[in-house]
Order: structure tokens, then sequence, then C-alpha cells
């Protein structure tokens, strides 16, 4: 069959595009493997975009609150955050490498072997989550004051941080589980899980933070604790659903063993995945780092600048999640030049999108930035911050997909390698050299990320249309 043709599905009448977006979002029965490629790129794109707004809404709803606190609150968060990146990688890598074992079995037509590698995933999840979360909630203070806080900050942010890094376990899992959804292609169950803890997050963060009500006043480390909350309930909402089953996948009694074979294939592809996104995430903390020796408003217009363009990013990721399902489910039904035609029309919509985000962006910062914090000494240097981040919307949109793409097809070695040379050997370099060297301050660590993504942008590009990828095995 012809992927260009669009809007029909084998057996199906045509059908239109609010009737493709009613369907991705009460969840799409389609096989991704055949039929319209445009369908089925709107049809898991849409849950998953919707899926990383709503993860993205934990990040704004935060510094909107905690904005109201001052410049030692917002500066806890985003210090926080910068260590919290590692979370984020585990969490990550372990996803990447579930959803594309998942996705390449249920492309296989072989749910079976799709639970088992999703139940080996929650399992190794787990005891990944204890092992991080139980010294990092113990050490949050002194990890805060190895960051650069300062005392002040170290007495203000201490609940804070034990909170978002003690309980680091709930984003891991969080992730993890949808991650098990995306791959099988239920996004539309994805995005409701994340309705479910951001409903929490948004009623309870002013509750908790100002102590309206019968609530306790915990100021910024309320934010920490309507997080977790919300979080941990959405967690325990995916395995319910896991549980319960799909039409695409289903968690029985007898997946839930150890199973050595699918365990350890699972965790060589898991390494490298989440090498590559401690490597990325990692260099965070040494911008963080190297924006702290600015002060604490430094510190703070960097956070509120980085929390409105993930906003963004985030959404921009849920595509690249819909290039990854496509690429695997596609790889696994022998059909690489469809996987690949997926990946650049991704790509595209994704340029087009981030594009028109950053100009507006660039045109409208101050006001923008005004609307999560006032401080007189943050705002012009979060305005600055937010224009020079979105100069590189448009190679954050290519550089997402294709690395997205690679992991998609299980490899995850690639990507390790180009997050590698652009983080470490160009960004951080050149961030402190402008950091230090140039008038431009805190500024010039905020430039580095523009010019590591393009170059980063552009040797993925490069190497995707090379092919090696399409002959993975996983």
């Amino acid at each position: 069959m012809n992927p260009s043709v669009e809007n029909t599905i084998p057996g199906r009448p045509s059908t239109g595009l609010w009737a493709s977006v009613r369907e991705a979002l009460r969840g799409s029965h389609q096989d991704y493997t055949t039929g319209s490629l445009n369908r089925a790129i709107l049809l898991l794109a849409i849950p998953m975009v919707l899926e990383m707004v709503l993860e993205s809404l934990f990040a704004v709803v935060d510094v909107f609150w905690v904005g109201r606190l001052g410049a030692d609150a917002v500066a806890t968060v985003g210090m926080t955050e910068s260590m919290l990146a590692l979370v984020f990688a585990v969490g990550m890598g372990l996803s990447l490498s579930t959803g594309a074992m998942v996705a390449r079995r249920i492309g296989e037509k072989d749910p079976e072997d799709a639970a088992i590698s999703g139940v080996q995933a929650i399992a190794l999840g787990l005891l990944v989550s204890l092992a991080m979360g139980i010294p990092a909630g113990i050490y949050a203070p002194k990890l805060l004051a190895a960051m650069g806080a300062s005392p002040a900050i170290v007495a203000t942010g201490s609940g804070y941080a034990r909170i978002a890094l003690g309980g680091c376990g709930a984003i891991i899992l969080l992730f993890l589980n949808n991650a098990i959804f995306r791959g099988a292609g239920d996004a539309a169950i994805a995005m409701r899980l994340l309705w479910v803890s951001n409903i929490l997050n948004l009623i309870l963060d002013p509750l908790l933070i100002f102590g309206i009500g019968p609530f306790h006043r915990f100021g910024v480390t309320g934010a920490a604790l309507a997080t977790f909350t919300g979080r941990s309930i959405g967690v325990l909402y995916q395995f319910y659903r896991l549980l319960k089953g799909t039409e695409r996948i289903h968690v029985l009694t007898r997946h839930l063993r150890i199973n050595a074979g699918v365990l350890w294939r699972l965790l060589r592809v898991s390494f490298t995945g989440i090498l590559q996104f401690t490597i990325a995430n990692a260099s965070w903390i040494g911008l963080v780092r190297i924006i702290a020796f600015f002060g604490a408003s430094a510190v703070a217009g960097y956070t509120v600048a980085i929390r409105i363009v993930i906003f963004f990013i985030l959404p921009s990721w849920g595509l690249s999640n819909a290039a990854a399902t496509l690429v695997g489910q596609n790889l696994g039904a022998k059909e690489p030049k469809r996987a690949e035609q997926a990946v650049w029309r991704t790509g595209f919509y994704n340029m087009v999108f981030l594009g028109l985000i950053g100009l507006f962006f660039f045109l409208f910062a101050t006001p923008v930035v005004r609307l999560f914090v006032s401080d007189p000494e943050v705002v012009p240097l979060a305005a600055t911050s937010l224009r020079i981040m979105s100069c590189g919307n448009v190679a954050y949109a290519y550089g997402m997909v294709m690395l997205q793409a690679f992991n998609g097809a299980g490899d995850t070695i690639t990507p390790t390698i180009v997050n590698f040379f652009g983080f470490w050997v160009l960004e951080l370099p050149l961030a402190w050299w402008l950091a230090t060297h140039t008038r431009l301050h805190s500024h010039g660590a905020i430039l580095s990320i523009v010019v590591a993504e393009a170059a980063m942008a552009a040797v993925s590009m490069v190497l995707f249309r090379g092919g090696r990828w399409k002959k993975q095995q996983i």
C-alpha cells in the first residue's frame, strides 16, 4: 500500500480531520504499520503532545506560585530541578528502551512478549527508584549547598529538595509506565493518566504553598508536596490500567515474574539510554553551577525562562515520541521505508510548531515573563534568557525528533555519542568561556545552549540519513 495516500484506512471509509482528532483523544485502534502515514502521525501525536503539555504543567504551575515567594524560593526550585535532571535522565533512559522494546513486539504482533517486557521494566524502575531516592532525600541540603546555594537558599529550600529528590521514584515510574502505553500505541491512555496527576497538582499547589483553608502553610516545600502527591496517585492509576488491560497490552498474573532473558536485553539497551540522558541532563547541572556565580537573581531568571521554554519543548517531545513509536512498530513490521518517512514528516511539523513559538517569545518575552515573576531584578534577566533560548527552536525541533528516532529503533548508542560531544565537548566549555570572558555573563552560558543544539541537530540529520539504525535488533 502507498503510505502517501492520506485519510484512508483499509476496510474503513475515508475520515476527516476532526473525526481523526476525536479518535485520537478517545484512543485509536488503528494498526500504525499500514494505511495513511499522516493519519498515523496525527493519531499518535495528538495524545502524546497533550500528554507532554500536561507533564510541562508540573513545572509551569510550580514556578507560577513559587514566583510569589521571592528569588530565593525560585532559585531553590531551579537548583533542585537541575539535580532532578539526573532522575529524569534515568527515567527517560529506562522509558526509551521500554518503549522501543514494547513497540517492536507490538509491530511483530506479539502482545504477550510486550507485556513481559513491560513488567521487567517496572521491576527495574522500582529498584532504581529506591537506590536513588533514599540517599538523595537524606543528603538533600548538602546537595543544594554543593550546587552553590547560599545559606538562605539552603534554609528556605531544604524541605523542597528532600521531597523532590527523595520522592524521585514517582517521576521514574510515571515516565516508565507511560512509555509502556506509548510503545503499545495506547497514547490516549498515557495522556489521561497525566490528567489525574495534573488536576491534583493544580488544586494542591496554592493550598499547600500558602496554607489556604485547613491546610498548613508550607511555603516552597508545599510545591514539592503537591507535585509528589499528584505524581504518586498517577502511578497507582497506571498500575490499575495495566492490570485491567487494553486492546493492545494487558499485564496478567503469569507475567508478574522475572524473565532473565528479557530483563538482560532491557538492561543492555537501558544502560546506554540512561547514559545518553545522564550526559545531556548532567550538563544542565554544570550550566546552573556556572550561572550561580552571578547570584540568586541570575539563577531565578534562568529558572523562569527555562520553565517557560520547557512548557512548549515538552509538547514537541510528544511529537518526537510519536516518531519513535512509529519507527519501532514499523521496523517490527519490516517497513523501514515507512519508518524513515514518518521521521522526516514529524521533524518538519515539529519545526513549524516550535519556529512559530520561538518567534512569539522573541517578540513578547517581557510580558510573558511577567506572568510568572514580578521581581524587578529577575524580569529583565529572564526576558533576555527567553529571547536567546527561542533562537534555537528550529534546531531543538529537528534534533529531538532525529534522536528519538534512533531511540525508537533501539539504537541508543548514536544519540549517546551525539549528546556527549554536543553537551560536554561543545556546550559546557563554551558556556564557561562566554560567561567568564565576555560581557554576556550569565547570558553567555544560555547562548551556548543554542549553539550546541544547532550543531547536534545538524549531525543527527546526517547520521539518520546514513540509515544504520534500520538494521538495529532489539
